[in-house]
């Protein structure tokens, strides 16, 4: 799944860090959702679109070809 988080949070002035401490995660959380690596749960994908005033369908691009089971 890929996503615009490095680029929102980027457009905010913070770091790596600084998002992890306000959405109360690890830095290495964050740094593997910028990779693509992880999947974030719902309420951590709430956080994020709270935090940078939009929607999660704003964040996460779907491609419709991921595994959901």
């Amino acid at each position: 799944m890929k996503n615009r988080i490095r680029a929102k949070r980027e457009k905010l002035g913070m770091t790596q860090e600084d998002l992890s401490k306000v959405v109360e995660v690890s830095r290495q959380t964050i740094i593997s959702l910028e990779k693509g690596k992880y999947k974030p749960s719902l309420i951590l994908a709430h956080k994020l679109a709270q935090l940078f005033g939009c929607r999660i369908e704003d964040i996460f691009i779907f491609e419709g070809d991921e595994n959901i089971e």
